[in-house]
């Protein structure tokens, strides 16, 4: 199973200090409890493990707008009542996107791996570019929705397209991708297809006939599911879609959106994939051998997103892991089986064979108007065209703190390079 592709990972052990307030099902913890499994399964060996290097606020404007941005520098909940009232409103900030301690901090933080790892990717110096505190695929512009503030999705892409002529955006996560298809709905340099619940379901969007527009007609594809979905009917859409994707669109670059709440059991999600069917995703995708930036998302049931995010990162490493859970810093949290793979529900898949291909052939008919491989023409985002910056950010050894992979201890990193050791990058 063991492969030669070079697979860097980013993870800063501040991600999991945040939080989001009293009650509220997104928990930036679960990056921390991910990241110990993986240390703890040895997985860290097979990876150049880095600290992100926080961008800069001028660099979120390539896709968010100036005042928003300072809006979230400057909010805090001690001066939110007082001076912030009406951008609030504005920004759809409070509520299910509410303001806590150090929120500019964290979004900067997740979105700042996303942006490293593609520039990674530019340069050429790993092959797979793993993110989990990643995949914030709502947050718009000027507007912060769905647990989302910064979109790190849509700066990623904007980073791979200064390299990569064009970028495919996947998205697994329950809810529809509906931020990153806003951006990019009226370019064909970038094509994103989201596999969500379609139907009374935030967030309302992404109907199977919503397919782009202008240069981006038919580069915008959506396949809307009903609740139930397993392992075999996901298996039965994604692989053909996403296959004919990979032939007639020929993308250059892969952005994977790994949501987890697309598991079954999941706190607000209604699938029921097991671990290694939402993996199999994740197989299918790296068995392109194409440049690949994998991202989290969503999931709310705490003990299930390590052991999801956790598996595919052996999947993307190409190292076979063991059921049985090595001891880790949150063992209690994955009883009273201690094991990585958990029987799904018995519920009903809503979803028969027959809507499923109903979907596939609208679908094939939507790609069978591309051209084989679209010409390259000048970048047309609609509301990010005028934000890009023709300078790439840079990921060398100057401007990221980073290990080579190491043996034995994980808090003693050996490094080939010149590289400056970081003591929480590997510190669950």
């Amino acid at each position: 199973m063991a492969d030669n592709r070079r697979v860097s990972y980013f993870y800063d052990a501040e991600v999991g200090n945040y939080h989001f307030g009293q009650g509220h099902p997104m928990k930036p913890h679960r990056i921390r409890m991910t990241h110990n499994l993986v240390v703890n399964y040895g997985l860290y060996q097979k990876m150049e493990v880095f600290r992100p290097r926080l961008v800069s606020p001028v660099e979120l404007t390539r896709f968010h707008s100036d005042d928003y941005i300072d809006f979230l520098k400057n909010i805090t909940p001690d001066n939110m009542a007082d001076k912030y009232t009406r951008q609030l409103q504005r920004f759809n900030v409070g509520g299910d996107c509410p303001v806590f301690d150090g929120l500019f901090d964290f979004c900067q933080l997740c979105t700042s791996g996303s942006m490293g790892g593609a520039a990674r990717l530019n340069e050429g110096a790993a092959d797979i570019v793993i993110n989990w505190a990643g995949g914030f695929h709502h947050a718009k512009r000027a507007e912060a929705s769905g647990f989302c503030y910064m979109n790190d999705c849509v700066l990623a892409i904007l980073e791979l397209l200064k390299k990569f002529d064009r970028v495919l955006y996947i998205d697994i996560g329950i809810h529809h991708g509906d931020s990153v298809e806003e951006a990019f709905y009226s370019t064909n340099r970038v094509m994103t297809c989201s596999f969500h619940k379609f139907g009374d379901f935030f967030p309302g969007t992404g109907q199977l006939d919503d397919r782009g527009h202008g240069d981006g007609t038919n580069y915008s594809i959506n396949v809307p599911l009903n609740e139930g979905m397993d392992d075999d009917s996901y298996r039965s859409v994604f692989r053909p879609i996403v296959g004919k994707i990979m032939q007639v669109f020929a993308p250059s670059a892969v952005v994977l959106q790994c949501g987890a709440d697309s598991l079954s059991g999941d706190r607000l999600g209604c699938f029921n994939l097991s671990v290694k069917g939402h993996a199999d995703c994740v197989q299918y995708v790296k068995s392109f051998n194409i440049p690949m930036l994998v991202l989290g998302g969503g999931g709310y049931t705490l003990r299930n997103v390590p052991r999801c995010w956790t598996y595919e990162t052996a999947i993307l490493t190409g190292e076979e892991i063991k059921d049985e859970l090595p001891f880790n810093d949150y063992w209690e949290y994955f009883g009273p089986n201690y094991r990585l793979h958990l029987p799904v529900s018995n519920m009903e898949n809503k979803n028969t064979p027959e809507s499923l291909n109903r979907i596939k052939q609208t679908v094939f008919g939507h790609l069978s108007n591309l051209e084989p491989v679209p010409g390259v023409t000048q970048l047309q985002t609609g509301q990010v065209e005028s934000q890009l910056n023709p300078r790439g950010i840079k990921s060398s050894s100057s401007d990221v703190d980073g290990a080579g992979s190491g043996e034995g201890n994980p808090d003693v990193r050996v490094s080939t390079t010149d590289r400056k050791e970081h003591g929480s990058e590997l510190v669950g």
